[in-house]
């Protein structure tokens, strides 16, 4: 069962995400993801990036297409038998012409050392109100 402390460390780790990329924060990412993340954005139109640096190169590519604020709601925590967490967020990004546009987060997340790592992250687009 996760802990009250588990439960913080993952959830800010969650948030983090927002601030270090805003940033351009990329070395930070390595606090947040494990170095061999699979990072799936195909259903924005993108590939399944495999390792932080194919990562920092998409975001770099993007360049000023990026959202320039990204912020996180709704962390929902499941823990799985297999010691992993589930957890599922939503996801709100901010554009440079002011519009927004929101996703969903469905991360694996393990116990990598001392402390809790993103292992798997799928990132899904809200285009549709009542949708799954």
């Amino acid at each position: 069962m996760l802990s009250a402390e588990d439960r913080f460390a993952i959830t800010d780790l969650i948030n983090l995400h927002g601030h270090l990329t805003d940033y351009g924060d990329f070395d930070g990412w390595q606090a947040l993801f494990h170095e061999n993340v699979t990072y799936d954005v195909t259903a924005l139109g993108g590939e399944v990036l495999v390792g932080l640096p194919a990562l920092r190169d998409a975001a770099l590519a993007l360049g000023d297409d990026n959202p320039v604020a990204h912020h996180v709601t709704n962390i929902v925590l499941n823990e799985v038998s297999d010691g992993t967490v589930r957890a599922l967020s939503k996801g709100l990004g901010v554009m440079t012409d002011g519009t927004v546009g929101s996703v969903t987060y469905e991360d694996t997340i393990e116990r990598v050392g001392p402390g809790w790592k993103i292992t798997h992250r799928i990132v899904r687009p809200r285009r549709k109100p009542l949708q799954p």
